[in-house]
């Protein structure tokens, strides 16, 4: 008999009171009843023997001998956030016993589910669950590629989870401004003008930096969270006069990073705002007791990228264009900021127009007519 696992079909048969199974690696049914009469065949004629079975490696194994080094080689250097998100999900994966144990091809969707549960029973927030949700489903699917497994259980996310939504007034954003020290208001200031990602702010260099193109010079992000993230972004007049400062007091660099900090990676990374961030507030609320208002409610910096598509969508841009700024992968992503108001569907359907076959013409010869006969 064939089966489907995934996107191809699986042959099982009994021979000589063993079992017989193997994936035909085909998505066509017929193809795979044709492969499994040619195995019942070559048996028959002795040309073959009972094959082996794979061993198929645990979970911890694969992920010790195989992803780990994998994700290290080409992440590490490359993008190091990448590299700290397979290394922390794989810590989490591999420390819940009954899932590291487990060999590849008896993961299921219920123990994900499992495994879900012991990190929430733990104090995790469902977006860290999620986390390494998204880790385990990325292994079964690189264990898939690797010819490691067969086919790849269905791996589902946590529901609940609170995502990067709140959008900055411009007042919150001009008071956390105000008490920012250097150079977190100017890196907050170029986050919320340009909708970068922070690393993608973080590692600027100067070579990236062109001041002749466009009105005000452009930005050019090399590389990001994606493919799609290499894009040049134009400058706005109050980012050309933050970088072209900040240039002027290095004595006009021609290389070197933007934001040069004494890291390991040589630039600003997150570790390094933390401190002056979480001062900035505490400066805010103070002076918000002092005149009796409102304090900011505590915000992370990704929220300005967040706030600057948000008014980039309420503008009127179009989500391609919208996508190209931003560095979307998927126009899905950037749809959500786009949100035609009744009027912008109203003017686009004005602008289509009507047919030019002459209906409109005869419509109104008819009407007359029927009003002549009325009379």
């Amino acid at each position: 008999m064939i089966y489907k696992r995934g996107k191809v079909y699986w042959y099982k048969f009994m021979w000589l009171g063993k079992l017989v199974r193997a994936s035909t690696k085909q998505g066509n049914d017929k193809i795979a009843r044709q492969m499994e009469a040619a195995h019942r065949t070559s048996l028959a004629k002795g040309e073959v023997g009972i094959r082996e079975k794979k061993v198929v490696p645990t979970l911890l194994e694969f992920c010790t001998s195989r992803v780990e080094p994998w994700a290290k080689a080409r992440f590490e250097t490359v993008c190091h956030k990448n590299w700290t998100w397979y290394r922390t999900g794989i810590r989490a994966l591999t420390g819940y016993k009954p899932l590291a144990r487990t060999p590849l091809d008896q993961i299921s969707g219920e123990l994900a589910s499992e495994f879900a549960a012991h990190r929430l029973s733990a104090g995790m927030q469902v977006s860290t669950a999620n986390n390494s949700l998204r880790v385990l489903r990325r292994i079964l699917n690189l264990a898939v590629e690797w010819s490691a497994l067969g086919a790849a259980p269905k791996v589902k996310v946590l529901s609940g989870e609170r995502r990067r939504e709140r959008v900055i007034t411009p007042e919150e954003e001009a008071r956390y401004l105000a008490a920012a020290p250097e150079p977190l208001a100017s890196i907050a200031s170029v986050l919320s003008d340009t909708g970068m990602r922070p690393e993608e702010c973080f590692r600027l260099s100067w070579e990236n930096v062109t001041w002749l193109n466009g009105r005000n010079g452009t930005l050019l992000v090399t590389r990001g969270k994606t493919a799609a993230a290499r894009r040049v972004i134009p400058m706005t007049p109050r980012v050309r006069g933050i970088l072209e400062s900040r240039w002027k007091a290095a004595s006009k660099p021609e290389e070197g990073w933007l934001w040069s900090a004494p890291t390991r990676s040589g630039h600003i990374e997150p570790s390094s705002l933390r401190k002056q961030h979480a001062k900035t507030f505490k400066t805010v609320a103070d002076e918000a007791a002092k005149r009796n208002e409102k304090p900011v409610r505590p915000f992370v910096l990704y929220f300005l990228r967040h706030t600057f598509l948000t008014r980039l969508g309420q503008s009127g841009c179009d989500a391609w264009t919208l996508a190209r700024i931003a560095g979307h992968a998927s126009i899905t992503i950037s749809a959500r900021y786009v949100h035609p108001s009744e009027e912008a569907v109203l003017s686009a359907m004005s602008r289509l127009g009507g047919h030019k076959t002459g209906h409109s013409k005869r419509r109104a010869q008819r009407a007359g007519e029927q009003q002549l006969l009325t009379q």
